[in-house]
C-alpha cells in the first residue's frame, strides 16, 4: 500500500476572479509578492511530509504548469513525487463535469497506488494546515469514511458554503450545499454556520466505490458538495474536522483557523491587505512552516534618492526582490517582482503583482495591478470613481483591476 495519496483540484477557471483570470487559472494568480495562490496547499502538504501528491489542472493551466515545473518538482526520491496532471479525458470528450468528476477520470491513478487514504484538497485558498493533524482524527475514528475539514464563517455566507450540522462526536448529521435561505447555525452561535472547507480525508476504497456509483448517475452534478457527501452522510460515518485545532509549530497567538477562499478579487484584495498587519494572521515568516515558491533569479530591491521632496522609500510594505522604489513613496502595498516605481509617485493601498513599471508623478489608490503592466508618467487612479469605472474594471467594494500586459495612460 501507498499509505496516503493527495489530490490537489488546481482546474479551477475563477470566473469571479476576471481579469486576473482571463489569461491564467485561478490557483496561478499572484499572491502576497512572492506566491501563486497555488503555494500555500502545496506547502502544506509538504511541510507536513506529504509527498506523493497529483495536482490536476484544466483551465487556461500554461502558467500554473510552468511554476509548477520551476518550483514543485521531486526527483530522485522513491515513491515521492508532485506531478502536474492536466485533463486526459480518459472518460470521454469533455472536460471535468464537477469536483467528483475530476477526481473519477483521475481515479486509475488512484488504484494504480493502491493507497489506504486519499486526501482530495483544493487548489485555491490561503491558510496553513499541518495536514497529519486532520489524518490522526480521521483515523481515530474506526469506522470513518470520509473527513471534512471545517471553519465557522458569518451566517450571511453561507451560500457560498457547504453547511455541516455535527453531533457531540463531531459526527456530521446534516449538509446542505450552498443554501441559499435557513442555513443552519452553529448551536449557541446563531450568527455563523459551520462550513466545509472543500477538503476531504477519505478512506480510499470508499472513495473510489463512491465515485464509481456517482458517474453511473446520469442525473448527477457529479460534485463532492452536491452528491458525493449527501449520499454517504446519512450512514454515519462521516466526521467533521475542527480546522481551529489545527496547530503549526512557530505561529504567534491568535494566527490559528486562518483561511481565506480568494474566490474573489474583494476576497484576494483583504488576503494581500492582511499580509501588511504587525502581526499578521497567517505568517510568512515562521521558519519551521517555510513558504516555498519560485523565486526568479534577480537582484535585490533597492531604494533610491535620499532629498526632501524626492525619496525613495516604503512604510508598512512588502517589497519583493528586484523592485527599485526610486524617489517615490510606497505605502500599506505589495510590489511583487521587478517593480519600478518612479520619482515623485505615490502609491497607496494597493498590490503590485510584478514586473511592472510606474512612471513620474502618478498617484495610485486601491488597486490590484497586474504583472507586465506600463504607467505612464502623471496618471491618477484611485481617486476619480466614475473615470476610473470607465478605463477598468472595478470589484463591488471599490478595487480597481488593471489587466495583465495593460500599457495605461499612453495615447
Amino acid at each position: 500500500m501507498a499509505g496516503i495519496l493527495s489530490m490537489i483540484l488546481a482546474g479551477g477557471e475563477g470566473t469571479r476572479l476576471a481579469p486576473l483570470t482571463s489569461v491564467r487559472a485561478k490557483p496561478a494568480v499572484p499572491f502576497g509578492g512572492n506566491y501563486r495562490i497555488i503555494d500555500f496547499v502545496l506547502n502544506n502538504f509538504v511541510n507536513s511530509d506529504l509527498l506523493q501528491i497529483f495536482v490536476l489542472t484544466q483551465f487556461k493551466s500554461h502558467s500554473l504548469n510552468k511554476h509548477m515545473s520551476r518550483r514543485w518538482q521531486i526527483s530522485g526520491l522513491t515513491n515521492r513525487f508532485i506531478d502536474s496532471i492536466p485533463a486526459q479525458m480518459q472518460m470521454g470528450k469533455h472536460w471535468y463535469q464537477g469536483t467528483a468528476d475530476a477526481i473519477y477520470q483521475n481515479v486509475s491513478l488512484i488504484e494504480g497506488l493502491d493507497p489506504e487514504i486519499v486526501c482530495v484538497f483544493g487548489g485555491d485558498h490561503i491558510y496553513k494546515m499541518d495536514v497529519r493533524q486532520m489524518i490522526d482524527f480521521h483515523r481515530s475514528h474506526d469506522n470513518a469514511k470520509l473527513t471534512i475539514a471545517a471553519i465557522p464563517v458569518p451566517v450571511d455566507q453561507a451560500d457560498q458554503f457547504g453547511i455541516i450540522e455535527i453531533d457531540e462526536h463531531n459526527r456530521m448529521i446534516g449538509f446542505q450545499e450552498k443554501p441559499k435561505e435557513n442555513a443552519k447555525t452553529i448551536p449557541g452561535r446563531p450568527g455563523y454556520v459551520l462550513a466545509s472547507m472543500g477538503n476531504y480525508v477519505f478512506d480510499s476504497s470508499t472513495l473510489v466505490s463512491s465515485l464509481k456509483e456517482d458517474a453511473e448517475d446520469i442525473d448527477s452534478l457529479h460534485d463532492f458538495g452536491h452528491n458525493i457527501i449527501p449520499k454517504l452522510q446519512p450512514s454515519g460515518d462521516v466526521y467533521v474536522y475542527d480546522f481551529s485545532t489545527n496547530h503549526i509549530r512557530g505561529e504567534p497567538d491568535g494566527t490559528n483557523g486562518y483561511w481565506r477562499d480568494v474566490g474573489t478579487i474583494d476576497s484576494l484584495y483583504e488576503a494581500n491587505m492582511d499580509l501588511l498587519e504587525i502581526t499578521p494572521p497567517i505568517d510568512l515568516y515562521n521558519k519551521h512552516w517555510p513558504m516555498r515558491s519560485y523565486h526568479p533569479a534577480v537582484p535585490p530591491a533597492k531604494f533610491v534618492h535620499d532629498l526632501e521632496d524626492r525619496m525613495g522609500h516604503a512604510i508598512s510594505s512588502i517589497v519583493s526582490a528586484g523592485s527599485i522604489v526610486s524617489g517615490s513613496t510606497v505605502h500599506h502595498s505589495i510590489l511583487g517582482y521587478n517593480t519600478h516605481i518612479h520619482s515623485h509617485t505615490y502609491i497607496d493601498d494597493s498590490v503590485l503583482m510584478g514586473n511592472t513599471d510606474v512612471g513620474r508623478n502618478c498617484r495610485i489608490r486601491n488597486a490590484i495591478i497586474d504583472k507586465d503592466v506600463t504607467i505612464a508618467p502623471g496618471t491618477i487612479i484611485g481617486e476619480d470613481a466614475d473615470f476610473d469605472r470607465s478605463r477598468f474594471h472595478i470589484s463591488p467594494n471599490g478595487t480597481i483591476v488593471i489587466p495583465k500586459g495593460a500599457r495605461v495612460g499612453f495615447e
